[in-house]
């Protein structure tokens, strides 16, 4: 892959965030937004614990989906203390995500400021977190509704690779889903060029993300993250200004998720191979264009 280093930033002016990431649809890490919120400091496990331990969470594992695996279906059921007690005595390579941990305990909203001054738009009965044990991983994909993002890091520090979408087809996107084919877990030593050639031509960005720092991703980014350590974040979202873009997200949540989950129950091994075979082709038109200039 073609990498270069996400832009960082203490502190920024919101015309200079418009102008220099929103409007380009540039990343950005912003080492300072965070650093005043109570939750810089407060969010920790044991509070997390105190507060909302006794809810049930979905948790994942690392095993990429098979063809019978439903979108967003999760690997076991487990209430959040007893996740959150693997996490702290050692690696688990299970994580939680989109977890609406505001819903159990709105006081929370309280500990951190939405970044308004910077984007309109966010969706503010939705903030999510984001748990992961050392060793977890979210295998490469784009959100699938195409919000703006503020991934704010607590505790932990996770390596991030991210794609515009545009890189698409160099890195293998199944058709009808938000997915990558390529395996890209431990990219950063080892990556599969001679089973996924095309990976050699996509331009990506990469950062280690530490605790209160905030990555802005422009909404339709593909990303891959891996856990170096045991942490959480926090995802704020906004919807995209423009009309197309908000109907852009309303078709990939209402047609192009449904539409892969009935293939999935309807034919799964058949879809399963197919994506893949697509994929495949694909990867290889946008590898030859490339090559030829």
């Amino acid at each position: 892959m073609l990498l270069q280093s996400i832009d960082r930033v203490d502190s920024i002016t919101p015309d200079d965030f418009r102008k220099h990431y929103y409007e380009p649809r540039k990343p950005l890490i912003i080492t300072g937004l965070s650093r005043q919120w109570p939750a810089f400091q407060q969010w920790t496990w044991d509070y997390f614990k105190s507060i909302v331990g006794d809810r049930t969470v979905g948790v994942y594992n690392n095993e990429r989906a098979g063809a019978k695996t439903l979108v967003n279906g999760a690997d076991e059921y487990i209430t959040f203390g007893e996740y959150l007690d693997m996490v702290a005595t050692g690696p688990v390579q299970l994580r939680i995500f989109l977890f609406n941990i505001f819903q159990h305990a709105p006081q929370l909203t309280d500990d951190f400021q939405w970044p308004d001054f910077l984007v309109k738009g966010f969706l503010k009965k939705y903030p999510m977190l984001f748990v992961g044990g050392g060793g977890s991983v979210a295998h490469m994909h784009y959100d699938i509704d195409l919000s703006h993002i503020f991934h704010t890091q607590f505790i932990g520090k996770k390596r991030v690779l991210l794609l515009e979408n545009n890189q698409k087809e160099l890195i293998y996107r199944m058709p009808m889903t938000v997915e990558s084919a390529a395996n890209f877990v431990g990219w950063a030593d080892r990556l599969d060029v001679n089973r996924y050639p095309a990976l050699r031509y996509a331009r990506a960005y990469t950062t280690i993300l530490g605790h209160g720092e905030t990555m802005f991703m422009p909404g339709g980014y593909w990303h891959h993250m891996e856990y170096l350590e045991g942490g959480f974040a926090m995802s704020l979202r906004a919807l995209d200004q423009s009309l197309s873009g908000k109907l852009n997200g309303l078709y990939h949540i209402a047609g192009l998720r449904s539409m892969n989950n009935l293939l999935i129950k309807m034919a799964p091994e058949w879809w399963y191979h197919y994506k893949r075979k697509v994929a495949d082709q694909r990867a290889e038109k946008a590898m030859r264009r490339l090559l030829a200039g």
